[in-house]
């Protein structure tokens, strides 16, 4: 039934779709492992590989054909904020990418089949079982427990421990664990950063008409425009900051064509020509070279590969839904560059420009050289004992119990597109920095009292947006992830629930692994 509902949304690229439907039948009887880590990301990759390493049986459900996440799919260029708070496993594996460049160590380049091999070498090496195609379709709960988690498949896995590392939080909402989704009011927490935020970054410097046909309300918005009314600054909502799919893309002789996407419609960036014709012309500043001749494209400026509030649905939505989602953001970006590399309306020189890159052809080979994964920044957030906040961003509370660092700028990608005195204005970007690395409490990946016993939460953690736009970054996940096996294996050796994990036991630990946990460093 699943394939059958996500099968109706064609492919915008050749081979290129969020849900792979199950190519094995399922086993007769219950998969059991002492560990079952939903979602193969960087972060469930290290809870894998170090619950392994602590002696656990541990198997890793990845939701398509890949391991590794972001880190794995386009994330070249690592927002790693001070790089002497990356520590355990993080720090291990960004030496490993140094080793394959033949780099000096730490490199924090990197491109996806690179991050792919380590990754799938680690889990090979801790014998780590690893099924592809696993999508979620509920868990049986028992006296506050998961006790076993299914698949559309017809799997069943039954562990002592669960971790959720999916980007969505899917098993933590499944468990019926508290979360949110959206942007927490001023109000909530007192945080300044809160809420509704106009930025002067990638924001229009230019006036542009918004009208379908110019001057002419009543001919309607442009695409990419919403009609929702201006919100004072620190109102709280559901929205979730942009998606995009971090492209690696090339300037060699090699490089392929930016393709024409399935539904392409030009008239769809008819924003960004005009923003363009006044001058605006900004598409690759940020376009990072991750090896000679070989760039991560991310996000910049205005209008470009953010696809600004079409992702509103995309953490509570089905997988059907999330298809939809997914092709979408396919058709826009690839649609976007297509139109700025051909279309005859722009000025040459912009063209030109733009066909200076193509895709490159060594990476994402069977996806037509496009990320099998969307760059989802934010979705579910828990909600637990401890949220961790812009307070302890900023350096005014100390975690107790920590166990990652977190250094990168508060960031946050735009949330919406409105009308600001009769005028298109971006709304929700925020960049502030961290001026003092902030820990990320252990409290703050267990489920509140009563909530799932045999549970972690190491993306889909508890933080206000605000704070989760810093600690959201793949070096941390990554820790994070490290953190939650060790603690994983330590619930199993001692027979005591997640909450009950002895933080001092805990904390020893990963300092024997290299993790970094205060800052400064503790001797």
């Amino acid at each position: 039934m699943l394939e059958t509902q996500t099968m109706k949304t064609a492919p915008a690229l050749p081979g290129l779709r969020y849900y792979l439907p199950p190519v094995t039948a399922p086993d007769a009887e219950p998969t059991r492992a002492d560990v079952v880590v939903y979602g193969a990301t960087s972060g469930g990759v290290t809870t894998a590989v170090r619950a392994a390493q602590e002696g656990m049986s541990v198997l890793l459900l990845a939701f398509d054909d890949h391991v590794g996440g972001m880190s794995a799919a386009g994330l070249g260029t690592t927002d790693v904020g001070r790089p002497e708070t990356v520590g355990g496993m993080a720090r291990h594996f960004y030496a490993q990418v140094a080793a394959a460049y033949h780099a000096p160590d730490p490199h924090w380049g990197v491109e996806a089949h690179v991050a792919e091999e380590i990754f799938t070498r680690w889990l090979s090496d801790a014998g780590v079982r690893v099924r592809h195609r696993q999508h979620l379709t509920g868990v049986t709960m028992t006296d506050g427990r998961i006790t076993e988690l299914r698949t559309d498949d017809g799997n069943r896995y039954r562990a002592t421990v669960y971790v959720d590392a999916s980007y969505e939080g899917d098993l933590m909402a499944a468990a019926g664990v508290t979360y949110t989704v959206g942007r927490e009011s001023r109000d909530s927490y007192g945080e300044p950063l809160a809420g509704v935020q106009y930025s002067d970054n990638h924001q229009f410097t230019l006036d542009v008409d918004p009208w379908r046909e110019s001057g002419r309300p009543e001919s309607g918005l442009l695409p990419g425009i919403s009609a929702d009314p201006y919100e004072a600054i620190g109102t709280g909502d559901h929205r979730v900051q942009a998606y995009n799919f971090r492209l690696h893309v090339t300037t060699s002789a090699r490089r392929l064509p930016f393709p024409e996407p399935e539904g392409y419609d030009p008239d769809r960036y008819e924003l960004l020509r005009r923003y363009v014709e006044a001058g605006g012309y900004e598409l690759f500043g940020r376009t990072t070279e991750v090896r000679p001749g070989v760039f991560d494209m991310n996000n910049h400026g205005a209008v470009s590969s953010d696809h600004i509030g079409a992702n509103y649905d995309w953490p509570e939505a089905d997988y059907a839904r999330r298809e939809e989602i997914f092709q979408d953001h396919v058709r826009y970006q690839a649609g976007l560059l297509h139109f700025m590399a051909t279309d005859a309306r722009l000025p040459a020189a912009v063209r030109e420009d733009t066909r200076r890159y193509g895709l490159a052809p060594a990476e994402f080979t069977g996806t037509a050289h496009w990320p099998h994964q969307l760059y989802v920044r934010e979705a579910r957030r828990m909600v637990s004992s401890y949220v961790i906040t812009q307070h302890d961003a900023a350096g005014r509370i100390a975690a107790a119990d920590p166990v990652a660092l977190a250094s990168y700028v508060m960031d946050s990608h735009n949330t919406k597109r409105v009308l600001v005195d009769g005028r298109p204005r971006n709304e929700g970007n925020v960049q502030h920095p961290v001026t003092v690395p902030f820990g990320v409490p252990y409290l703050s990946i267990v489920p509140g009292p009563g909530e799932c016993a045999n549970l972690l939460v190491t993306w889909a953690l508890s933080a206000s947006h605000v704070a989760f736009s810093s600690a959201r970054m793949e070096p941390v996940f990554m820790m994070i992830g490290e953190a939650a096996g060790c603690a994983a294996a330590q619930a199993i050796e001692s027979r005591v629930s997640i909450p009950e994990v002895d933080y001092e036991t805990l904390r020893k630990a990963l300092l024997r692994g290299g993790s970094l946990l205060t800052w400064p460093p503790s001797a």
